[in-house]
Parts: C-alpha cells; sequence; structure tokens
C-alpha cells in the first residue's frame, strides 16, 4: 500500500519558479538526512519516497520536514519514482529533481540540472557522471557504460542514461509513464522520453562513491541484469522483426546449410551424416519459431499502436 499526502499549502504561488526535489529511498538511515538538508537548500520542497525501508529513513524525513511518501513494502526504484512523479504532478512543480539517497549526488549541482528547463531549453537535463573528473570506480565505471551504450542504441541518443540524478520539467511529468518497478527504470525513462519527442540535455556533475565497494549498498551484478532484462524485454515488444526475425533468418540460413552439408556427404560417402542433420532440424525449427514469434509481435505491435492512435485523436 503506498501512503501519499499532499496539502495546498506546497502549490506554486505567483510567477515563482516552483522547484521540488524527489528522493526514492530504501533504509538510508545514515544518509537521508545529510541529503536532505543540502537539497532544501535548493528547492522550494524535498519529498522522499519511503521505499520500504525498515529502519528509520522514514522518521528522519519527517523530522527535516520532508514530504515523506511510505511504501508499506519495498517495490523497487521505479515504484519509488512512479510516486514521486505522480506527486510532482499533483503539486503542480514547475522542475522535479530526483537524485539518489546514498550521498552519491551533490546537491550544489541542482540549479546547475534545473537551469536549461527554467530558461525553456530542455525537458528534461540528465547529470552526467563521466563529463567531469570523479573517481568513479573500475568496475563502476565500465558497467555504467556498457548499460549506457546498449540503452542508447534502444533510444537513439548517446547519454549517462544510468545517471538517477536528473531534473524534469512539469510537461515530462505529464508525458512520462513509469512502468518500470525495478532498476531498469532510467533506461525506460530515458528511451520513453525520446519516443516521446521530449528534449534531453546533459550537465556534468561530481559524485562520489565507497572507498572500500564492499561497503556500497548497491548489487552492481543485480543492477546490470535487471537493466539488460529490460532491454531485452523493450527491444523483442518494440523492434520484433529485428530482434527475434533476424535471428530466425540466420538459423533458417544455418539449417539449410546443414542440409545441404547432409546431402553432399551422402552423394559422396553414401553415409547419412546425423549429427549434421540433427543441427540442420534443430536450427531449422528453432529459426521458424522465432520468425513466427517475431510475425506476431509486429502485428499486435502494430494494431496496438493504431488503437492508441484512434484514442487520442478522440
Amino acid at each position: 500500500m503506498t501512503e501519499i499526502a499532499l496539502d495546498n499549502k506546497y502549490s506554486v504561488v505567483g510567477d515563482r519558479p516552483f522547484v521540488v526535489v524527489g528522493i526514492p529511498a530504501f533504509n538510508e538511515e545514515k544518509t537521508i538526512a545529510k541529503v536532505i538538508l543540502k537539497a532544501q537548500r535548493f528547492a522550494d520542497k524535498v519529498i522522499v519516497c519511503d521505499d520500504g525501508s525498515t529502519d528509520m529513513t522514514g522518521e528522519i524525513a519527517k523530522k527535516l520536514g520532508a514530504i515523506v511518501i511510505r511504501h508499506e513494502r519495498n517495490l523497487g526504484k521505479g515504484a519509488a519514482l512512479r510516486s514521486l512523479f505522480e506527486s510532482g504532478r499533483k503539486m503542480g512543480v514547475d522542475v522535479l529533481v530526483t537524485l539518489d539517497a546514498d550521498d552519491q549526488h551533490n546537491p550544489e549541482d541542482i540549479p546547475r540540472l534545473v537551469e536549461p528547463i527554467l530558461k525553456g531549453n530542455a525537458d528534461i537535463a540528465i547529470g552526467n557522471r563521466f563529463q567531469s573528473i570523479n573517481s568513479i570506480p573500475t568496475i563502476r565505471r565500465w558497467g555504467n557504460r556498457v548499460l549506457s551504450f546498449l540503452t542508447s542504441l534502444s533510444a537513439g541518443m548517446s547519454a549517462d542514461t544510468q545517471s538517477g540524478f536528473r531534473a524534469y520539467s512539469g510537461k515530462a511529468l505529464h508525458v512520462i509513464d513509469v512502468v518500470e518497478d525495478g532498476l531498469g527504470v532510467d533506461s525506460q525513462i530515458f528511451i520513453e522520453a525520446k519516443e516521446k519527442g521530449l528534449r534531453i540535455v546533459e550537465i556534468p556533475i561530481s559524485v562520489k562513491y565507497p572507498k572500500d565497494a564492499k561497503t556500497s549498498k548497491k548489487n552492481i551484478v543485480k543492477h546490470g541484469s535487471e537493466v539488460i532484462i529490460f532491454l531485452i524485454e523493450l527491444i523483442s515488444e518494440k523492434r520484433p522483426l529485428l530482434f527475434l526475425g533476424l535471428p530466425g533468418l540466420v538459423l533458417l540460413m544455418l539449417g539449410a546449410a546443414a542440409f545441404t552439408l547432409v546431402l553432399s556427404i551422402f552423394n559422396q560417402t553414401r553415409q547419412f551424416a546425423i549429427g549434421t542433420a540433427m543441427l540442420g532440424v534443430v536450427a531449422t525449427l528453432l529459426g521458424a519459431l522465432l520468425i513466427f514469434g517475431a510475425l506476431i509481435l509486429w502485428v499486435l505491435g502494430e494494431r496496438l499502436s493504431r488503437i492508441e492512435k484512434r484514442i487520442s485523436n478522440r
């Protein structure tokens, strides 16, 4: 169950831009106070989504004057961001800034992310960790680069797609539908923003990581696997002919080559190459299944797209 309590006193007053910082948090009692206090210097209000924490994260946030959204159980970063987006829309914010609760990001960078949105030059500003001099652990640096590369291939734009330090305009909050619950949410938002024509800019930011990787709460393998699985699902859904059809065609060609080789061997030796024949059968069946599945997904996608266009035109 999600509890969201908002008060009208937080609505924007006059022509002054209303900037809110949203922080997804799970068991961050050691750092949440520092992050909130720093963020409050650059925002009109701070919202913390306590995503099922079992420690004092939510209580500390309330004591410091932050609005607290409480998830009764841990639902994931994506679910926390969805609650923050919903709150931002209800509050009528001009800009919603999201950053991590583990003190990785520097809230002093908030004004730099907000600036291009308030000037009307962007709908989303992403903090890029690689455009500044940062001591990022090697495994994290390369892991994030790989995930960003894969996401960028899907979106058609290169960026630090795994950065959670972002600023969203009010327009972006109403356009983007956060559907991914897990760690793949940053990729999902980035890809959807590009598909819907939102303007995205990158701003160099500073970050800090624990010197001892063992003290970090973030599981690199879990993060990477969740993002990759999400991207595989997304690509197979949106580009089935490329993602499934092309491999299927390759397998059919491999099967045809195997059968041709079997016939050639039989003509020369009068012996039946059972192993090669089995390879041809498996490759042909798998290829046919992949192509058939790709065609089904493509047809369904086209039908859904037409239905969505009809609904939007009404």
